[in-house]
């Protein structure tokens, strides 16, 4: 290859490296307006962001007390929940034992009323037996024989028989 040629192709590239630079150069630049300008914009807004921020940590410094204070009082309650769930399980064990101690003591005296129920009405069965065999049962065969003796005489002083208009109502019955 010749020498002239290679020194073009040489300067060629050398001035597209130059060129290159130029344009390094100025896209630097431009970096280095905007950056200004974003530098300018943030020291506008540090103080606005300061406030908030001072803000911001008396709020969480708040809060932090309020979870602390919070914390404490969960605490307080879930301890007199559990202290009072285990007194109400006390009381409902001790209502449990009163409950089925009365409960027994209600089967005996219904057992005992029933026997005292049924022996009575055994009683009053023995009393009504005896009183319908001792006082009925005469009185009824009495009542027969005064019946019989009433009929008897009624037959004898009338002497014919009776007639069909003076039929009784147990007569009509089989007429």
């Amino acid at each position: 290859m010749n020498i002239d040629v290679l020194v073009a192709v040489m300067a060629f590239f050398a001035f597209v490296a130059a060129v290159a630079l130029c344009v390094q150069a100025g896209l630097l630049f431009g970096i280095y307006k905007s950056t200004k300008a974003v530098q300018e914009q943030a020291m506008a807004v540090i103080p606005q962001l300061r406030s908030i921020l001072t803000k911001s940590e008396a709020t969480l410094e708040e809060s932090r007390k309020h979870i602390v204070d919070i914390t404490a009082r969960a605490s307080e309650m879930s301890a007199k929940a559990t202290e009072m769930m285990d007194l109400g399980k006390a009381q409902l064990v001790k209502l449990d034992s009163v409950i089925s101690d009365a409960s027994t003591r209600a089967k005996i005296q219904i057992e005992r009323a029933e026997l005292v129920v049924d022996d009575t009405v055994s009683r009053l069965h023995h009393s009504v037996t005896a009183v319908h065999n001792g006082i009925l049962k005469p009185v009824r065969e009495v009542q027969g024989v005064a019946a019989g003796v009433k009929a008897a005489v009624q037959h004898f002083v009338r002497g014919n028989r009776p007639s069909v208009a003076q039929a009784t109502q147990d007569d009509e019955m089989f007429i």
